[in-house]
């Protein structure tokens, strides 16, 4: 069933006001579908302040001539920092000078104006959050859990980081008993992460007992591993929930998506995603729980089961949320979300589906209710497209402006402001 419209929609231009910027002419998705006729949409600081079926003047205006407005992208699973150059103090040192201060602007270019980290180091990611927010550097907004919370011996630690024992210690916050977790997890909450992110890998057996073999692609021989035990995962999440934030878990089988959901978690991170989801009890308890889904088909396409299990989640109704574990040495940053995008299309979801889940789902994810829509009063991160998303999710990439809080930060038109 369609989603009702949160856009108020004016139907006559409110009175004489002079708003800072008037996007004109333009066809609007709101964040949840695509409104009927054309529309001028207005901005008053790092707000929009109308969105209106009648004209509206402005001391900027910009003609769409008929283009699309629509929120800005919210890519809520990606790594910025870059884990094969960082394996030391200098190294690190290195990255942050030269490496990282060109990643973030990859983003708005291409039209992704929030993007979640979710496991790099505490340290330096709050930092460039701060960086970022204080405009000493151009990129999009950067909420973050910090480093990611693993049983001792889990992933990411002894598969991505198992040869830098070095940035596995920065990367990832190993545990191996509740009063670590829970103490850890606190750590993150008194540091001012805006989520919190467990990793619980697989169908695999808990701690002591049978061994388990972790595959991927890149790890062709698999790695064993030790999933986060159950008493564990519990505990972070109660811990995190105490704290008044969000809590999701990297699992990729059933068994391991229906632990996360009893045991309280927000959202699943990859879901099920080397398995065929068959257990249809879990999709419900998925939509019992209010549970958001991230895909992330941008690295997990070369499943076999991925798309499939998107599909019945998506027909079903769960919450789903744009998510593509974009991470340095693969692809470009900003076009691996867009390149998510269209993977999610491919796998059997509509476009205006996959808008919906990278704005107002996404936002949900982020629990920034500000972000995420157009509408009057959320904040004024925008996109102008030169065609149709909701009919060809290709479109994304037809980028004519990019707006974030307000400002116009990138520019491909010929246009008179």
């Amino acid at each position: 069933m369609p989603q009702e419209s949160e856009t108020t929609v004016n139907a006559e231009a409110r009175g004489p006001a002079i708003h800072d910027l008037v996007i004109r002419r333009a066809h609007v998705f709101d964040g949840h579908q695509a409104l009927a006729g054309l529309y001028d949409v207005a901005v008053d600081g790092q707000e929009i302040a109308s969105v209106s079926a009648g004209p509206l003047r402005g001391r900027r205006e910009v003609d769409a001539a008929e283009g699309w407005v629509m929120p800005g992208l919210i890519d809520t699973h990606i790594h910025l920092y870059d884990v094969h150059a960082v394996s030391g103090p200098d190294s690190l040192r290195a990255f942050e000078e030269h490496g990282l201060p060109g990643k973030p602007r990859l983003f708005l270019d291409h039209g992704i104006t929030t993007v979640k980290s979710v496991g790099d180091p505490t340290d330096g990611v709050l930092d460039t959050r701060s960086r970022i927010a204080a405009g000493a550097l151009r990129g999009p907004r950067l909420p973050a859990t910090g480093c990611g919370i693993t049983g001792r011996d889990g992933h990411p630690a002894v598969t991505v980081f198992g040869d830098n024992p070095w940035a596995r210690e920065r990367f990832t916050g190993e545990v191996d008993s509740v009063r670590q977790i829970r103490d850890l997890v606190h750590h993150l909450a008194d540091r001012e992460v805006d989520a919190i992110k467990l990793l619980s890998e697989g169908a695999c057996a808990h701690s002591g007992g049978p061994g388990y073999l972790w595959r991927n692609p890149v790890f062709p021989d698999g790695v064993e591993l030790v999933r986060l035990p159950l008493d564990l995962l519990r505990a972070g999440i109660e811990a995190g929930h105490e704290r008044g934030l969000r809590v999701t878990v990297h699992t990729t089988q059933q068994a391991a998506a229906r632990e996360a959901i009893e045991a309280g978690a927000d959202g699943l991170e990859h879901g099920v995603a080397v398995e065929p989801l068959t257990d249809h009890s879990l999709i419900d308890l998925m939509l019992d729980h209010g549970i958001t889904y991230t895909p992330m088909l941008w690295i997990d396409d070369a499943h076999p089961d991925a798309r499939g299990n998107l599909k019945k989640v998506a027909e079903a109704g769960v919450h789903i949320a744009l998510g593509s574990d974009t991470f340095s040495g693969r692809g470009l940053f900003g076009a691996n979300t867009l390149e998510e995008a269209e993977l999610m299309v491919a796998a059997g979801m509509t476009p205006a589906q996959v808008l919906a889940a990278g704005t107002s789902g996404a936002s949900r994810q982020c629990v920034r209710p500000d972000l995420g829509a157009v509408a009057p009063g959320r904040r004024a991160d925008l996109l102008v497209l030169n065609s149709d998303p909701t009919a060809d999710i290709g479109s994304v990439r037809d980028l004519g402006m990019v707006i974030l809080n307000g400002e116009l930060t990138v520019d491909r038109r010929d246009l008179d402001l």
